[in-house]
């Protein structure tokens, strides 16, 4: 009898569509997690890419949120893995660096969105099934900063190398250590 509570119970959990989710900070990734599983999900969690590519190769997720900056490569090899290994894969790019470059690339890859930090369950969900863009967003009159507009460019050279810091660094014309620095800061605003 209760055999079959435990088979009853699988059939429940299997029927929930499955969401890889690839963040670095344990702490957020864990509340992260318990609030998509109690909005229907079956979650499986992992913190770096070289790890999320192992675990999606045995669970082919739905679902992904995928966190950009991460150590090693950053969450853009992923969505190209993940959108290789199944094209109807719904991708949503989480990171607390937001940056013009590193959303059109997401989207380019394959991301359906693209979200800042701190992003909760609910929008993250509302980013999975949304279809079409909004034309009604607020649009901003101020040129950005000169600041801003490094971080940028740092940004498209980043995603231009594969996350690569070093192959950046060298492209910028920078020390490694310098370019690690400006990247460990949060972007400057507009």
């Amino acid at each position: 009898m209760s055999g079959q509570k435990i088979a009853k119970h699988r059939d429940t959990s299997d029927d929930l569509p499955t969401l890889l989710l690839v963040e670095d900070d344990a702490l957020f990734c864990q509340v992260m997690s318990r609030a998509l599983a109690k909005r229907g999900f079956k979650v499986e969690t992992a913190h770096n890419v070289d790890e999320s590519i192992a675990l999606s190769e045995k669970i082919s997720p739905e679902f992904a949120v995928v966190d950009l900056n991460m150590p090693g490569p950053s969450g853009l090899v992923l969505i190209k893995h993940l959108i290789a290994m199944d094209p109807h894969t719904r991708i949503v790019m989480l990171t607390g660096y937001a940056s013009i470059a590193t959303a059109v690339e997401a989207i380019k890859l394959g991301a359906i969105h693209y979200l800042s930090k701190p992003a909760d369950a609910d929008e993250v969900i509302a980013a999975f099934y949304r279809e079409k863009g909004d034309a009604d967003v607020d649009i901003s009159t101020r040129p950005l900063s000169v600041n801003r507009l490094e971080w940028e460019h740092i940004q498209k050279v980043l995603s231009d190398h594969n996350g690569n810091i070093t192959g950046t660094a060298r492209a910028l014309g920078m020390h490694r250590r310098t370019l690690q620095r400006k990247l460990q800061k949060r972007p400057y605003s507009a």
